[in-house]
């Protein structure tokens, strides 16, 4: 059941990118119609865009059933399970908004995506591991899918304002919307680099054991699967002809975690220089003429309404249901954990962006780098306090 489960989910990754080449073809396509043309037609193409995408999402709900079952609890519980959920949540909600607005550019987005996050998932452990005591609750799935599923729609806000500022800020002057849209692009970058240097040490079969003194002050053993840059506290190479450490970091951080993300943005900046070197041009400069011709009023109008409809979801699953569980599992509402600190730093960006939206009218570019700074703190909460700060709520 569970090589059905992993089958299942590499027939729903192959789909999407089927699916995203259809959807950038329906972009083509309408390049050279106005606005209203645009809006009011659905190509054949983006049709068959659509489909792939639906028979993927169905194929993805496959894996999650098939790997449920062999589990024997909801496959939440790691690093694997809950990003190759959220990403299935974010299909879900892009069909959701595919039909309600029928903007088949947000599949050219939105897709990549997924993709990247199922590809990213992939670098981690797969094995099904039985529940320690605390996670065996029914409040785990409850809390955990709700919280994902009010992420991915208001996730889909950012696809929307990515898209927005793709096309509106002028690439021709230098300014910090200039910039701030080109680092968007190069953080992606960052993330293929992670794919790209993961996936060739796990070729080579690359591994180093490190002997160190945790945050509690006992021995015990880390595996790095990537060159040590850095190491942990007190650190003791077991493994023979492997690099040693440049540096040492505190007790309470994952060094194996941390040294990863120093290799991803190491493999991504190299990449991202080399699409640079090889187009002479930014990447942020090479999309804007896809969404020339994008209704700006229609962009802004999918990110606000995406925020709307997450952020009381998110509300339950990221705070009530999950204050809920803390006061069962551990006697008491809050911890003051990481990841809870950045839940609750979460929910008050989201309530400020409608506070500044309802009331003081920020509507298209403000909106839009709201909702993008809005999915840079649901990313950082998912990568840097997941796998670089040790907490109650780390994922592995």
């Amino acid at each position: 059941m569970a090589e059905l489960s992993s089958n299942l989910l590499l027939i729903a990754f192959i789909i999407y990118l089927v699916a995203t080449l259809f959807f950038g073809g329906a972009i083509k396509q309408k390049r050279g119609m106005d606005e209203s043309h645009y809006k009011n037609n659905i190509t054949i193409s983006a049709k068959i865009g659509i489909t792939l995408t639906i028979i993927g999402f169905m194929i993805h709900i496959g894996y999650f059933i098939t790997r449920w079952v062999a589990a024997g609890h909801a496959p939440v519980s790691n690093m694997f399970e809950f990003i190759t959920f959220f990403s299935m949540m974010l299909v879900g909600a892009f069909i959701l908004i595919y039909f309600i607005y029928q903007a088949a550019v947000l599949g050219v987005f939105a897709l990549p995506i997924v993709i990247i996050l199922i590809g990213y998932a992939s670098m981690f452990s797969r094995d099904i591991t039985p529940l320690i005591p605390p996670l065996k609750s029914i409040w785990l799935p409850i809390h955990v899918m709700t919280t994902a599923a009010g992420q991915a729609i208001l996730s889909i806000g950012f696809v929307a304002g990515v898209i927005y500022l793709l096309k509106n800020v002028n690439q021709k002057e230098t300014s910090y919307k200039r910039l701030g849209i080109e680092s968007i692009m190069y953080l992606l970058t960052v993330v293929l680099g992670f794919i790209i240097m993961t996936s060739t040490f796990s070729f080579m079969h690359y591994e180093a054991q490190f002997e160190w003194i945790d945050k509690e002050g006992q021995t015990s053993t880390i595996v790095y699967e990537l060159p040590a840059l850095v190491g942990p506290n007190d650190w003791n190479l077991l493994t023979e002809s492997k690099m040693e450490p440049l540096a040492e970091l505190p007790a309470n951080f994952n060094a194996a975690r941390a040294n990863t993300v120093i290799w991803s943005f190491i493999a991504g900046t190299i990449l991202y220089i080399l699409v640079r070197l090889i187009t002479r041009k930014r990447i942020s400069q090479m999309i804007q003429p896809l969404v020339a011709k994008i209704n700006d009023d229609l962009l802004d109008e999918i990110a606000y309404r995406s925020v709307l409809i997450g952020f009381p979801i998110f509300t339950l699953g990221g705070l009530v249901f999950a204050m809920i569980w803390a006061q069962i599992a551990w006697t008491r509402f809050w911890n003051w954990d990481p990841k809870e600190v950045w839940a609750l730093i979460t929910w008050f960006f989201y309530a400020a962006f409608l506070h500044l939206r309802l009331s003081r009218g920020w509507h298209g570019e403000k909106s839009a780098w709201l909702a993008v700074i809005g999915f840079g703190i649901i990313m950082f909460n998912l990568v840097f306090v997941n796998l670089v700060i040790a907490g109650l709520h780390s994922y592995v």
